[in-house]
């Protein structure tokens, strides 16, 4: 297709990454031309837009990035591999496939993202192809994982009431079905699917949903099922808020207009919570997404990447429109808002018996990163269980893991697995320890400026010392870190978190709830390990001495007048 002018709804014309999506024959571009020069390990950076939707994008390790300029050597370019797998549900063999996938192909780890999917880095180009096809042949997919479509759809994990969360997977896994790309670049690029014309020749529409251009950025969709609010639904630039009675499933609030990123110094870009609007029965949940989605399609900014995720589209036009417009292309109004209360957005570790009279075992995986380094053996105790495990795995909102529908027969030899692989050891680290996640930022994330992953756990083990101090050390408080402000751990709705402002240096936020439904406010700038430990110390002297009963953190830090309540993004910054 020839290069044209578009325009946006706002008028202004459409931005350069608009007319790659636009030219690229639905997702193909010249990634197949690419992936076979072997004299790189790069791609060009058209291609490395269109590798997204494909559940990839290229990387390089910037701790070997000086020394291999140094030694005139391109940089050391690997990519990194994400996983859909709607709700966050694998069956033993599949999870012995991301683990043959991770040592095999990648830098000997698995990594549990904050979406329920699986990540892996270090994958070599030329290792690309092969890789996908048996992630493929386990019936998982990439695609979709990343790019500007509909990413991993989340779904609550709660073992309690396993007739609830059956019945809200199998949504979450029909949403995920119905808002998949439909192009068939996938299956020619890395499965050797037979190619086929594009639609100009053929007169078929590719993508009904998506259009050839797809979305102006990505879209998120996420289920909770009250009280918990592990996936964060306010996050999602579409939620469900799942309504049962007596087991059963009647139906789901719909919530629209979250999202978490934000560029440093940049006023216009803000998290932002997303509106409860009204109610619609199970079967209607399909429809909502897809209008939803369509909505955002034809209404999004097109022409300001910054400015072009959902909730932009809708603060800038109100919710009364989105409102009508969807109720328009439904042929049908949204029911009123059932009653649903949240009190948590974290995981409950350890061993519960479901509703089912199976069990289910959720273990702490620190920052979702599962290898056998520096004495740990959690990728081997996983395998382990893998074998001989007759339930499912369930991978959490939060990064942790939850091995379910454990037998009774089977609950002794999986729990023995666990003790002897140290499975169990993350029950006995702090609460604050248990409710912090991290980005994986620094060394293979280039939008890092600051570390997280690596540095959380040590930064932790100083501010443990504190609340041991001032006897908080079993004080649930969400904590969350990221190498910078596009929102990937969710730290906007933290109760405290770190943003990467420099090379040890963060931003530092105060006051969402523990539940989820409310964001943080910066209140220090820029500041070091040194500086930040010397601002919360007096805080939380001050919280374990003056809080109420049952008082969470961020509640408290309101009350005490050291941040201001902020229920809508757009006072983020005021």
């Amino acid at each position: 297709m020839a290069h044209e002018t578009l325009v946006s709804p706002n008028g202004a014309p459409h931005s350069e990454v608009e007319h790659i999506k636009l030219n690229s024959n639905y997702l193909r571009g010249h990634l197949a031309e690419t992936l076979e020069n072997l004299i790189t390990g790069s791609i060009p950076e058209d291609d490395n837009r269109l590798m997204k939707f494909h559940g990839s994008y290229m990387q390089d390790d910037r701790d070997l990035r000086n020394e291999r300029h140094r030694q005139k050597l391109e940089p050391a370019y690997q990519f990194m591999v994400r996983v859909r797998a709607p709700g966050g549900v694998v069956t033993p063999d599949q999870w012995l496939v991301m683990d043959r996938i991770g040592q095999k192909y990648a830098n000997g780890s698995i990594r549990l993202t904050t979406r329920q999917s699986f990540q892996f880095h270090g994958i070599l180009k030329w290792n690309m192809k092969e890789g996908m096809k048996e992630i493929n042949d386990s019936l998982l997919t990439t695609l979709a994982a990343c790019g500007d479509v509909n990413r991993n759809v989340m779904c609550n994990p709660n073992p309690y009431q396993s007739e609830v969360h059956s019945q809200v997977f199998a949504w979450s896994q029909r949403l995920s079905e119905h808002l998949s790309p439909q192009t068939k670049a996938y299956h020619e690029l890395w499965l050797d699917g037979e190619k086929i014309l594009d639609s100009q020749d053929t007169g078929e529409v590719q993508e009904p949903i998506y259009g050839p251009a797809y979305l102006p950025r990505k879209f998120k969709i996420g289920i909770a099922v009250p009280p918990s609010n592990d996936v964060d639904v306010f996050s999602q630039d579409l939620g469900f808020i799942a309504i049962y009675e007596g087991g059963q499933l009647k139906g789901f609030n719909v919530a629209v207009g979250g999202g978490m990123g934000m560029t440093h110094g940049d006023d216009l870009t803000y998290p932002q919570l997303a509106k409860v609007i009204g109610f619609c029965l199970p079967e209607q949940i399909v429809d909502v997404a897809e209008k939803t989605v369509m909505i955002q399609r034809d209404f999004g900014d097109r022409s300001v990447r910054k400015h072009a995720r959902f909730k932009y589209t809708i603060d800038d036009r109100g919710i009364d429109w989105f409102v009508s417009e969807l109720s328009s292309r439904l042929g049908w109004s949204l029911q009123e808002t059932r009653p649903y209360q949240f009190d948590s957005n974290g995981d409950r570790y350890g061993w519960v018996k479901g509703s089912n009279k199976n069990w289910h075992l959720t273990i702490m995986v620190e920052n979702g990163r599962i290898d056998d380094e520096d004495g740990s053996t959690l990728m081997t105790g996983l395998r382990e269980i893998a074998k001989v495990h007759t339930g499912d795995f369930r991978l959490t909102a939060n990064q942790n893991l939850i091995i379910a529908n454990v037998t009774n027969q089977n609950k002794k030899k999986i729990e023995k697995l666990a003790n002897v692989y140290g499975l169990t050891d993350g029950l006995n680290h702090s609460a604050l320890r248990r409710n912090s996640m991290a980005c994986v930022a620094l060394p293979t994330c280039g939008m890092a400026m600051a570390e997280a992953e690596r540095y959380l756990p040590v930064f932790l083990g100083k501010l443990e010392l504190i609340l041991e101090e001032v006897g908080l050390r079993e004080e649930e408080i969400v904590i969350r870190m990221t190498g910078c402000p596009n929102g990937c751990a969710r730290p906007a709705l933290a109760e405290l978190s770190f943003i990467g402002k420099g090379p040890g240096k963060y931003n530092m936020y105060m006051g969402a709830s523990f539940s989820g439904d409310r964001l943080n406010k910066l209140f220090r700038e820029n500041i070091d390990e040194n500086e930040i430990l010397q601002t919360l110390q007096p805080i939380f002297y001050r919280y374990a001495q003056d809080r109420l009963a049952g008082e969470h953190f961020g509640d408290f830090v309101i009350r005490a007048g050291y941040i201001q309540a902020v229920t809508d993004g757009t006072n983020f910054h005021a």
